[in-house]
């Protein structure tokens, strides 16, 4: 699963880290894949002179990844969406004029078959439009149309047509799935000049309650969740105002958000874009993938809640930055394209990841949407033994609000930042609690509450 982030600023005076280029479906080439990993997608554009956008369709579940083109009669706009559905083919969403028109593309010989699925009303001027991400089954996609005051979930694929689910007071952004039966959709909602991440139940005719409340004032985005261990990774202002931070929860737990500060990287952008499925039992052991951006481009971190650091790795030539996906068994795939290999994955295997250095290795980037050239990767350095404890502030020891982790020098030189399960945890933030499939903030030392809390105007 592929995500879009939302921004943040750098901290401790850094300066602030190069935004992000366009998320998934956009022209910085990085694809969206299905939930189940079989299909791929992404608005590329051609090598000639033409210089055309179009559609591609990678398929990832045979013996070896291929890419189909998907040109159409006329070339792509740049703002123009697109997403892989279960069977192979791909959903096209169209800004056209005053609407946004809804298409199926797929490979039909040497020819380019299309669907017309239909369209929709742009609205307001204000309102922003977008699709969410891969539904689970791949059978439905869903686009979002957000207004200052009211924002509408769109059933655009998998019916008879654009069908309305959902309206949720307040601008909606974001977006991950809490389910694998697709039902329940969380996204970040902003009324009152607050932003909370919110359930929304598409079974129950798109009821909305709370999902997300660390501090009353706090700003609290969820950016993606793992419906199996229920691990949900968060950005919130709680634990330093002004400033967000990355952290993690579980689904139905009454233990508090945690705010790691291995997660912190003074004039970097960390965005987690993939989470390992299948750890139903162990949320603190399933695998994070970190993409990390700053001055010298973007490279790779994997990251656990159990363990102590952020382990960072060159990603592979040509990597399309923020793609990738887990399997099951903790093999971490990362789509690539480069002028030799038009479209590989590369594999990352547990051992490889266990073995990689928690260092900063010098990544090797190309142009957004071009392919790179083939340059070697770096093989990771097998990690020092003999590491010492790991010594805390007493602030961190107390869980006090801005609390520091320091980190001993590795007998390598380098220097580890702890960020173990009790580090970095802010006192207010409270629990994340599914009761009886519908999900509410529950305030630390209480029971878990009943029924449904709906969202004011």
């Amino acid at each position: 699963m592929t995500v879009c982030a939302s921004g943040t600023t750098a901290d401790d005076g850094e300066p602030p880290a190069p935004p992000l280029p366009p998320g998934p479906g956009g022209v910085s080439g990085s694809l969206v894949i299905t939930e189940d990993g079989g299909y791929a997608a992404r608005l590329t554009r051609s090598a000639d002179a033409a210089d055309r956008w179009f559609p591609e369709r990678w398929t990832l579940d045979g013996p070896e990844p291929y890419a189909v083109p998907l040109p159409g009669p006329r070339p792509e706009e740049p703002g123009t969406e697109v997403q892989p559905m279960a069977d192979g083919r791909v959903l096209v969403r169209r800004p056209v004029a005053d609407r946004h028109e809804f298409s199926l593309v797929y490979p039909t010989g040497p020819r380019t078959g299309e669907v017309r699925l239909g369209a929709l009303d742009q609205g307001p001027r204000t309102a922003r439009w977008s699709l969410l991400p891969p539904a689970p089954g791949g059978t439905c996609a869903y686009a979002l149309g957000a207004d200052t005051d009211l924002s509408r979930v769109w059933r655009v694929a998998g019916g008879a047509g654009p069908e309305l689910v959902a309206e949720v007071p307040g601008r909606c952004s974001g977006g991950a799935w809490l389910d694998r039966t697709g039902r329940l959709l969380a996204l970040d909602r902003t009324a009152d000049g607050r932003t909370k991440a919110v359930s929304v139940d598409l079974g129950q005719g798109g009821a909305a309650s709370p999902l997300l409340q660390i501090a009353r004032d706090s700003t609290d985005r969820l950016v993606l969740a793992d419906p199996d261990s229920g691990l949900l990774l968060i950005r919130s202002d709680a634990p330093s105002p002004g400033l967000e931070r990355l952290g993690w929860g579980v689904l139905g737990s009454t233990l508090p958000v945690r705010f790691p500060d291995c997660l912190r990287l003074p004039g970097h952008r960390v965005a987690p874009f993939a989470l390992q499925p299948g750890q139903a039992l162990a949320p603190e052991e399933c695998g994070v993938a970190l993409r990390i951006d700053g001055p010298r481009g973007s490279w790779l971190g994997v990251w656990r809640a159990a363990s102590r650091t952020v382990r960072q790795l060159p990603p592979p030539p040509g990597w399309l930055p923020g793609s990738g996906l887990w399997t099951r068994d903790g093999e971490l795939r990362l789509p690539y394209a480069t002028r030799t290999v038009p479209c590989g994955v590369a594999r990352l295997t547990p051992a490889a990841l266990a073995a990689a250095h928690p260092s900063t290795p010098p990544p090797a980037t190309a142009a957004p949407g071009r392919p790179a050239a083939d340059v070697p990767v770096p093989a990771p350095r097998a990690e020092h033994t003999g590491e010492p404890p790991p010594v805390r502030s007493r602030a961190a020891e107390d869980g006090r609000n801005g609390s520091s982790v320091e980190g001993q020098p590795h007998p390598g030189g380098v220097t580890l930042v702890p960020c173990g399960p009790g580090s970095g945890v802010w006192p207010g933030a409270g629990a994340v609690v599914g009761v009886g499939g519908h999900l509410r903030p529950v305030p630390l030392q209480q029971a878990p509450l009943t029924g449904r809390v709906p969202l004011g105007g």
